[in-house]
């Protein structure tokens, strides 16, 4: 099995790669810093990349996948979720940042990989709950997610051979790490208050658990229509656990 999945430095990215590795799968990891306990595995390769520098990116990913014929799993995992403020005070350059990594980027991705490889079985996108309660104060993330589910629908019309999906994980530590809960007007934004109560409970998930009930997932959306977005919650877990 061979598996692509970016940002494999984040928390979440790292125990996806993990898991498919201890299981014998040939796993391509993309991030800007390589990771040495990933390193350790033979059938582990890294690309350092900043997914935002778009013609490097293709450059460098050509060359990087360029000898691989078939991808059975693609894993869309990068994002950025930026700071959260009123959308009348969000610059625009937060949302165009936010489009570029969680968004265009991926279509750079998609397109190297459609251009270079003779099959692609599965892509998955990591996406976020946030697009449908379109929560106040995380509006550049819920725009940029709601255009990468719609981006998952586009290519799974156009390309019919392989699965799209876009799922969103659930609140892991992957959200808790880059979520402001613990400052901002909490008034404001009820779900960072959410977030600290679920986490005060000690309700999130670790890395490896909500990796696995991840892979899970992708196994269950892959018997569904291509294009689909799923919530993992409502497959396995308590409504409480949004993000």
């Amino acid at each position: 099995m061979k598996v692509l999945i970016t940002d494999t430095g984040s928390v979440f990215g790292h125990a996806l790669a993990m898991e498919y590795l201890n299981t014998g799968a040939h796993v391509y990891g993309i991030s800007p810093r390589s990771n040495d306990q990933l390193n350790k595995y033979v059938n582990y390769k890294h690309l350092n990349q900043d997914i935002k520098k778009f013609d490097e990116l293709d450059i460098k990913l050509n060359a990087f996948l360029g000898h691989v014929n078939v991808f059975d799993l693609v894993i869309l995992n990068a994002d950025t979720m930026p700071e959260k403020l009123e959308i009348m005070k969000t610059p625009l350059e937060k949302i165009i940042e936010a489009m570029n990594v969680n968004v265009l980027a991926n279509k750079v991705i998609i397109d190297v990989l459609l251009g270079c490889s003779s099959a692609i079985y599965q892509v998955v996108a990591i996406s976020s709950g946030a697009l449908i309660s379109s929560a106040r104060g995380w509006n550049a993330y819920a725009i940029s997610k709601s255009a990468l589910n719609t981006l998952m629908r586009l290519y799974a019309q156009e390309v019919p051979e392989t699965h799209f999906s876009a799922i969103d994980p659930g609140m892991t530590d992957r959200a808790i790490d880059k979520s402001d809960y613990r400052k901002g007007n909490k008034k404001m934004h009820p779900v960072s208050r959410k977030l600290k109560g679920v986490h005060k409970k000690g309700n999130i998930p670790d890395p490896i658990y909500a990796a696995n009930y991840m892979i899970e997932a992708m196994g269950i959306v892959l018997q569904e229509e291509s294009g689909t977005y799923r919530d993992v919650r409502d497959l396995f877990f308590s409504p409480e656990l949004s993000d």
